[in-house]
């Protein structure tokens, strides 16, 4: 005789594993890392609403980016190019780039070669041709600590500098610190506070460790506002020749923060040395800088690098694609991690590149490959432009990347800013 009690026993039994192993199954997908176009789509986009009449022609135009794309400026743009490669150099910028970083005007050496002779003029000149044209600027850097670079020998402290005894010295970087940051109040989006202390540290050297603290409060002095980056390189990369890299990086950002400097996000320099990478070691290199909870920028990217073979020769054509490849994914990457809210060549022309075979542009400013995936990945498949009509509620909603809009309905334009921080922005043509 069949026990019905015990088929209905074992039914349920039966039911409730299924039910158990499909939200197991489900937890786990939940769980597994999101795809780059997945990332992008989650991250990088938001929605972006248009109140109209129904049925009334929408149509959405992207008109900027929010994530910075930007480049270095370098000092010849304000005297040292010729006429036509300084107006193709303006003109190719403006075109493929919305942010930028002083490549070497800011720093101390270069502004002050001489005790008390600073030159002005070549910062002005970049922040005259940024201001007119809405473009973010970096100030690359308030101080750096090198002594004399490992990979190349050069000095980067003057010798004036290095002669002055702990007393004057202290009063020297108080008066750089107040002086640069009031002079240009509010005119640089951030700077690097002290470059490369991991590599070279030598004011903490000479001053002991509170004196990195002490340039952050002089700075904040000349502007309460301004934004306080650490940056450092080595530390995307796993194949350092001078084995310091990011496990220095994180342990040094833990010090500052522990000192309470004010750091308002990291610098992550993407020099690479070949005219490769390693796919997995930048994503998980991201991943570590992003538990510090502070925006990310990949400041100084150039490949082929600085080791390359490829440095400093005419690459073939297929060379060429190659490097047009790793470029797309290196930016695919950083594009799609969320604690990145930049990425900044340095450099795009080989006329002003220190690693010409790195440029988007030959030196007769023919392009290449790289300057053609970089504007595909930049504004095509990275931009909205989107056409409807209003539905039956006389809304036209659509998924949008961060950044700043032209919305026109029945002819009428208006411009709204879609912020990664508000994710949401309505354009209201009703009123």
């Amino acid at each position: 005789m069949i026990n019905m009690e015990k088929i209905q026993l074992c039914l349920k039994k039966i039911i409730f594993c299924s039910m158990i192993i499909s939200l197991f199954n489900i937890a786990a997908r939940s769980q597994a890392p999101l795809s780059l176009s997945e990332s992008i789509a989650r991250y990088r986009k938001g929605e972006l609403v248009v109140k109209a009449k129904k049925g009334q022609k929408v149509i959405v135009e992207q008109l900027s980016h929010e994530f910075w794309f930007g480049c270095a400026i370098p000092n010849s743009l304000a005297g040292g190019m010729k006429p036509d490669d300084l107006k193709k150099f303006k003109e190719k910028f403006l075109e493929n780039f919305n942010s930028a970083v002083t490549e070497n005007a800011l720093k101390w050496a270069v502004m002050e070669p001489r005790k008390d002779q600073e030159n002005y003029a070549v910062i002005d000149s970049i922040l005259s041709f940024t201001e007119k044209n809405n473009i973010p600027l970096r100030g690359h850097n308030l101080f750096w600590g090198i002594l004399k670079s490992p990979n190349t020998g050069q000095t980067y402290i003057q010798s004036w500098v290095t002669e002055m005894d702990d007393n004057e010295l202290r009063q020297r970087i108080q008066s750089r610190a107040e002086r640069i940051t009031k002079r240009y109040k509010g005119r640089f989006a951030e700077y690097d506070l002290n470059n490369e202390m991991i590599h070279g540290n030598y004011f903490e050297d000479r001053l002991g460790p509170e004196i990195t603290k002490q340039m952050a409060e002089w700075a904040l002095k000349g502007d309460p506002d301004a934004k306080l980056y650490v940056n450092d390189y080595d530390v995307l990369i796993t194949d350092s020749p001078l084995d310091i890299g990011l496990p220095e990086y994180m342990a040094h950002i833990r010090k500052l923060l522990k000192q309470g400097i004010p750091i308002a996000g990291i610098g992550a320099q993407g020099h690479s040395h070949l005219e490769t990478f390693d796919r997995q070691v930048l994503r998980n290199a991201l991943d570590s800088l992003a538990t510090f909870k502070l925006p990310i920028r990949v400041t100084e990217f150039n490949l082929p690098g600085m080791r390359s073979e490829f440095r400093r020769s005419q690459l073939t054509p297929e060379q060429e694609k190659l490097k047009a490849k790793e470029i797309e994914d290196y930016y695919r990457i950083c594009f799609a991690h969320p604690a990145v809210e930049g990425i900044l060549m340095w450099g795009f022309w080989e006329g002003a590149n220190w690693i010409p075979s790195s440029s988007l542009y030959k030196l007769d400013w023919s392009p290449t490959p790289a300057l053609e995936a970089y504007k595909n990945l930049v504004f095509k498949e990275w931009w909205t432009k989107e056409s409807g009509t209003a539905g039956k509620k006389g809304l036209f909603s659509v998924p949008a990347f961060y950044g700043k809009y032209r919305i026109t309905v029945n002819g009428v334009s208006k411009e709204v800013d879609l912020t990664k921080q508000e994710g949401r922005v309505v354009a209201n043509f009703r009123k």
